[in-house]
């Protein structure tokens, strides 16, 4: 058995045209637990953001958090258009089905929400229950804009204290953390890589972001052919989620329940207790 407080880094193959690629992930609590959570990151994040609710998830779930291909362990891939929701979603299938269960809950942080969403508008989905977080089936150009000005760059930074500081920055938006939990969001973002401290991701996951047409596409088709039951938490600050479109969310489609999180932009971070509180009582309900 892994040490409760560590997770098992795992990987999968998985199928691209042309190639395969390793698909990592990172797992926590009994390796047969029938009760399994996904957790899938955001654009320029990895599965490591969720250490802290994994952890405590881990008590009671299987929690398993990818790092999406171009992200932390997991491959880079040739072609940077691959860098997209359909090849996430072809790969979050072929995770599924290693884990050999029926269905899990998903916990989708921005980009891994649009993943648990396009997935969980399919026929026969393996997804049971579904949890949104700070995305929608519209988006604000606001938050798309912003995103757009910052990710791909490749910045080399002196130490890992700098690199820190730099993230500190970038994502003020998740909110008031403690130096602790920020040491959580950054000791797997900032790494040490062709001997230099650099961000973990590819930087060439922005070429298929940065090409996407000005306007936001409209996803609520998608949204609409969800059954399961959905949540959707909004930070109160977003730029992304409007607060007009989460309050629509809970009227059509799954009719979601809305929770909105105080003195917080894009995005929750699931780790402070009161977020966490969250996410377990979705997986309770």
């Amino acid at each position: 058995m892994h040490p409760a407080d560590e997770p098992e880094l795992r990987s999968v193959t998985c199928a691209h045209p042309g190639g395969l690629h390793r698909l990592a992930y990172w797992q926590w609590g009994e390796a047969d637990n029938p009760s399994v959570v996904m957790c899938v990151h955001g654009l320029t994040r990895s599965g490591r953001d969720f250490d802290v609710l994994a952890r405590r998830l881990a008590a009671k779930h299987r929690v398993v958090c990818p790092d999406m291909i171009g992200r932390g362990a997991s491959d880079r891939v040739a072609e940077p258009a691959l860098y997209q929701v359909p090849q996430y979603v072809a790969d979050c299938v072929t995770l599924v089905a290693r884990l050999d269960v029926p269905a899990v809950a998903w916990v989708g942080t921005s980009m891994g929400g649009l993943i648990g969403m396009a997935l969980a508008a399919f026929d026969g989905a393996p997804i049971s229950r579904l949890l949104l977080n700070d995305v929608g089936p519209m988006l604000s150009l606001e938050g798309l804009s912003r995103i757009r000005d910052y990710v791909g760059a490749d910045p080399v930074f002196a130490s890992f204290e700098e690199g820190e500081a730099a993230v500190r920055r970038l994502a003020a938006d998740f909110g008031p953390l403690t130096d602790a939990q920020w040491r959580v969001l950054t000791q797997h973002t900032v790494v040490q890589r062709d001997g230099a401290w650099r961000l973990h991701y590819d930087p060439r996951i922005a070429e298929p972001f940065r090409t996407m047409p000005r306007e936001a596409p409209d996803l609520w088709p998608l949204y609409d052919r969800i059954a399961c039951p959905t949540w959707v938490v909004r930070g109160a600050r977003s730029d992304l989620l409007s607060d007009a479109v989460a309050g629509e969310m809970t009227r059509r489609g799954p009719r979601a329940h809305r929770v909105d999180v105080a003195g917080v932009g894009h995005a929750p971070t699931f780790i402070p207790d009161d977020q966490i509180e969250i996410v377990e009582a979705f997986l309770e309900a």
